[in-house]
C-alpha cells in the first residue's frame, strides 16, 4: 500500500483556504494548473512509498512513539511558494515551524527503523499543495495572491499514517483518494 505520515489541518482551516484558492481558480490561465482537493489537503511529513503490509505494524510502532514523543504545538497556513518553476504551487505554514520539523525528522526516522527504503534525506519544507502541473508555469500572479493568506491557527494534536490511492479511472482532474490508517496523539505517554 502507498503511504505517507502527515499533519491534517482542521475543517475551519481547509474552509479558508478552500475560499482562497477558488479566489486563485479565478486568475488567468488557471486551467493550465492542476487544482489539489480540499479532502487531500495536508502537509506530508514522511513519504514512505509503497509499503509491504508485513512492515506497517512496525511502521505503526515506530510512529506511535514519534507522537508521543511530540508535544503539541500550534501552526497556520500562511503565504505561497512554488516548487519546479511552477510545476507544485503550494501554501506554506506559520507558527511552531521547529516542531512541525521535528515531527517529520521523526515521521522519517520511523520509517527508516521499520525497515522503509526512504531514499535520500532531505531538509524538510513545510508546505500543503494546492496546484500541480507538468511542465513550467508562471506562478508569480497566484504567489501575489498567497502573499497575504493566512489561515487560523491550530492546534497540532496527532500523526496520521495516511494511504493514497493513485487515480487509475483516467478522467481528467481524477484526484488520489486518501485514506487515515491510523492517528496517534501528540504528546500521549505509551
Amino acid at each position: 500500500m502507498r503511504l505517507f505520515a502527515a499533519v491534517l489541518p482542521p475543517d475551519d482551516v481547509t474552509r479558508e483556504l478552500a475560499a482562497e484558492v477558488d479566489a486563485l481558480k479565478k486568475l488567468p490561465g488557471a486551467d493550465r494548473l492542476r487544482w489539489t482537493g480540499r479532502p487531500g489537503w495536508h502537509f506530508t511529513l514522511a513519504f514512505y512509498g509503497e509499503v509491504d503490509e508485513e512492515v506497517v505494524p512496525a511502521l505503526s510502532d515506530r510512529l506511535a512513539r514519534a507522537a508521543h514523543r511530540t508535544a503539541p504545538f500550534e501552526i497556520a497556513l500562511r503565504g505561497g511558494g512554488q516548487f519546479g518553476h511552477g510545476k507544485a504551487l503550494w501554501t506554506g505554514a506559520d507558527g511552531d515551524t521547529e516542531a512541525l520539523r521535528l515531527l517529520a525528522d521523526r515521521a522519517e526516522a520511523a520509517g527508516r527503523k521499520a525497515g522503509v527504503e526512504m531514499g535520500e534525506h532531505r531538509r524538510y519544507k513545510a508546505h500543503l499543495t494546492v496546484a500541480r502541473s507538468r511542465g513550467p508555469v508562471d506562478v508569480r500572479p497566484y504567489l501575489a495572491a498567497l502573499d497575504g493568506f493566512a489561515s487560523p491557527r491550530w492546534t497540532v494534536g496527532e500523526l496520521v499514517l495516511v494511504r493514497s490511492t493513485l487515480p487509475r479511472s483516467g478522467v481528467p482532474g481524477e484526484q488520489p483518494r486518501y485514506e487515515a490508517v491510523e492517528r496517534w496523539s501528540l504528546g500521549v505517554s505509551g
